[in-house]
């Protein structure tokens, strides 16, 4: 019987000819490098940014625009609802404590103000009245109990008159024994009266502390009504600059609703933005800068926002003296440093590192005739420089323009177009 025979796939003529294409790739990759290596070009240094390396002082920062803004700024809302009777300040004015800002009208709590008034006036005339028919009470109490007090002095005298005739036998022992029964009841009714007069008093003290309690807690809740018939004028809680004042006569304004702000006058601070890339490095006390009319002012940071939105939020205020004529909402233009300064080799920033990544650079040779590939190594940056960790010295120049078109070359040439 026939057996079939498989087809091998990878045949010794297939893998020959793909090790003569992997062979023939690879030479033309590195003749390809070689020749960049190796290829030159004619420029014109016109065309090109030739810069200087430097040793200077070198810190991190990033450049982030400002807002500035009060040091504090009281937000004003309407403690209670009410209509816009009078509008009794200017938007921008400045205020001083306690100054009144608008005057609203509210008729129902004027009502309500006037119903617990009057309540508080039954109240007192009730305590009033209870208190005069108590003592009314207790001055017949105490007249009644005189009268027994005296029925008993005369029981006992009556008492001890005839036991005395009764043990000289000059009375009858059912005349003694009335005079001594009648002695003993006066006791008994003087002590029942005494306790009645001691409970009628602790009675009367208790009913006139709680009514004078009911009288105090009204009272209380009256004067917290005048409090909130005062909180018809809204006034202004510090010295300061009223701003975004919003209120017009005859405007309905409800409680809590935003009527103003009331910015302090103790200084300025400036809120920034920076990208979340840096919010591993920010730090409260981190130091900034800010430079009007060719004068620095330094700055730190006293508050980060922990809420992260669009970015990320701190506020700076000054270290020192404020800088003049800053207005709120100006902007500013702050240098917020992420390190200390150092002394480093530097190397001015330019489109030469979107080519090479920051691993090599054109260098000028002395006489200025041409350009060549140098290794570098790059370490931190800011704005304005690169830190250059290797392959550089100072003194040497170097062309920091965009590296576009010559990203292949191995030497530049540098030759002025004839006239």
């Amino acid at each position: 019987m026939d057996v079939a025979i498989q087809k091998k796939t990878w045949t010794r003529t297939r893998l020959l000819l793909l090790a003569t294409a992997v062979l023939v790739a690879v030479v033309v990759v590195v003749s390809r490098m070689a020749a960049a290596g190796t290829a030159k070009l004619n420029v014109d240094p016109e065309r090109l940014t030739i810069s200087a390396v430097t040793r200077g002082e070198f810190q991190e920062f990033v450049p982030v625009d400002g807002a500035v803004m009060p040091i504090k700024t009281i937000y004003l809302d309407a403690p209670e609802g009410g209509t816009v009777q009078r509008i009794l300040v200017e938007d921008g004015a400045t205020l001083t404590a306690g100054q009144p800002i608008i005057q609203l009208a509210n008729t129902d709590l004027q009502l309500e103000m006037v119903n617990r008034e009057t309540a508080v006036f039954d109240l007192m005339n009730n305590l009033h009245n209870t208190r005069n028919l108590l003592q009314q009470n207790r001055i017949q109490q105490l007249n009644q109990l005189a009268d027994i007090d005296y029925q008993l002095r005369e029981a006992r005298r009556v008492y001890e008159l005839n036991r005395t005739l009764y043990e000289q036998k000059v009375i009858s022992q059912q005349e003694f024994l009335q005079t001594q029964n009648n002695y003993r009841f006066q006791q008994r009714r003087q002590q029942l009266t005494r306790q009645s007069l001691r409970q009628d008093s602790l009675s009367m003290g208790q009913q006139i502390g709680q009514m004078q309690q009911s009288v105090g807690r009204m009272q209380s809740n009256l004067a917290l009504m005048r409090r909130k018939l005062d909180d018809l004028t809204i006034k202004a809680p510090a010295a300061g600059r009223i701003t975004s004042l919003n209120a017009e006569i005859g405007e309905l304004k409800t409680r809590g609703q935003r009527i103003g702000e009331l910015d302090m006058l103790t200084g300025l601070k400036v809120r920034a933005t920076l990208d979340q890339y840096y919010i591993s490095r920010i730090f409260a006390g981190q130091k900034a800068e800010v430079t009007l009319n060719d004068k620095r002012y330094e700055l730190r940071v006293t508050k980060i926002f922990p809420q992260v939105s669009r970015g990320l939020q701190v506020d700076l205020e000054f270290n020192g003296p404020t800088p003049p004529d800053i207005r709120r909402g100006q902007s500013l233009p702050v240098r917020l440093a992420l390190s200390d300064p150092t002394q480093a080799v530097r190397v001015p920033r330019g489109g030469f590192n979107q080519k090479t990544g920051g691993n090599w650079i054109f260098k000028v040779s002395e006489d200025g005739t041409k350009a060549y590939r140098a290794d570098i190594r790059l370490g931190r940056q800011n704005p304005e420089y690169y830190e250059v960790l290797a392959g550089l010295k100072p003194g040497d120049r170097v062309v920091t323009s965009s590296y576009e078109g010559y990203e292949t070359m191995g030497e530049l040439l540098l030759k002025a177009k004839a006239d």
